[in-house]
């Protein structure tokens, strides 16, 4: 039993809630206190229910405001110091940063994990150059680092952010394999549906996506392009409303909302899509793998780690929306047993490389390591 206080922080209650589940049981199991530190939102409560004991802080998911980030770090500076955690585990970018800086100057120990660079590294600013300084400086006292896919380890190594001492590497955060069950594939009787599940953000493909479909719809009018996800209408690189609405009104594209369910919408789904710019390592590609659908992913760091091309789905160009209807096509064109094939070769991806339990037993030895 490690009788511990651990503490981990995250730039929204939802990521804790959606995707640290397994890791917060397995470290009540061995008789740890778990606290949470997030912005506070309907998943708070819920993190509650099962025994966290969760602290409200702010943080500004969107911006560079360094009043604002002086904010967030003085937050958690203050939150350490009194509750004095014996470790603390961090997710996404502030986060990492600000709560590192926070650890380091009251000793305590940190794990931070790199969950994707975000559009700071896609589109490279005098803001990459801000936000490298900040990794370098925040990084250089963590006890260890884990990354969700090599590409991502690998830049950090070269532009010294890290120290590769500390560097580890595991596939993203797993998926829950009990939750995500392998399901027959839907029938044809309506329309063949190809499901895109994340934020309505540019970066995510989505412009691709909805010009793929248009060119599919042409020749496959049957063909029925799902958007699943949040309108992250804060985000400078979000999808509009009004562009939204423009492309459901041409029928390019159906847009289902958000769902805290997403398993359901999955389950009706013939292929899963995601030509995305760059991931740490989706999610949602590792619960549709887990439930059997095939997959067409951009061939880019986060993505192309859940998909042998031709095995369990196919890679396409990214911001290539020809390549992308050409392998959107091509999938179509299988007969249903050949998808069928796909989806369970997909399941044993998962269940050989992404089951959360392989993640969380990572985890478990860093931390004994460090705590001991």
């Amino acid at each position: 039993m490690l009788n511990k206080r651990i503490l981990l922080s995250a730039n929204t209650s939802w990521n804790i809630y959606n995707y640290r589940l397994g890791i917060i049981k397995a470290l009540k199991e061995k008789g740890c206190t778990v606290h949470v530190a997030a912005p506070i939102d309907e998943f708070a409560s819920l993190l509650e229910d099962i025994g966290c004991q969760f602290h409200n802080i702010a943080v500004d998911n969107k911006g560079v405001n360094p009043l604002r980030d002086i904010q967030t770090f003085l937050q958690y500076y203050r939150l350490y110091r009194c509750l004095k955690p014996d470790l603390v585990l961090h997710y996404t970018v502030k986060p990492n940063i600000y709560g590192s800086l926070a650890a380091r100057l009251l000793g305590i120990p940190v794990i931070n994990s790199i969950t994707g660079l975000g559009a700071v590294f896609i589109c490279e600013s005098w803001v990459t150059r801000l936000v490298e300084v900040l990794y370098r400086v925040s990084q250089s006292r963590a006890q260890a680092v884990f990354f969700q896919n090599n590409d991502d380890k690998q830049l950090f190594l070269n532009r010294g952010l890290v120290k590769p001492q500390t560097v580890r590497c595991v596939s993203g955060s797993g998926v829950d394999i009990t939750k995500f069950r392998p399901l027959p594939l839907p029938d044809l009787n309506t329309s063949f549906k190809f499901l895109f599940t994340g934020r309505m953000l540019w970066d995510k493909g989505i412009g691709e996506l909805v010009s793929a479909a248009q060119k599919l719809k042409i020749k496959y009018p049957r063909v029925e392009v799902q958007l699943l996800g949040y309108l992250d209408v804060e985000n400078p690189k979000a999808i509009s409303r009004k562009i939204l609405n423009g492309w459901v009104e041409d029928g390019l594209v159906n847009y289902l909302g958000s769902t805290n369910n997403v398993a359901d919408f999955i389950a009706k789904a013939h292929c899963i899509i995601l030509p995305s710019y760059r991931e740490g390592l989706s999610h949602s590609l590792l619960e549709a793998a887990a439930m059997a659908r095939p997959i067409i992913v951009t061939n880019t760091p986060g993505c192309r780690e859940v998909v042998d091309d031709e095995k369990n789905g196919y890679l396409c160009r990214h911001r290539d929306s020809c390549d992308l209807a050409s392998k959107m096509e091509k999938l179509l064109l299988l007969s249903e047993e050949e998808r069928a094939v796909m989806g369970k070769k997909g399941r044993e991806k998962v269940l050989h490389e992404f089951d959360e339990n392989i993640v969380i037993s990572h985890y478990l030895q860093e931390i004994y390591k460090i705590l001991r």
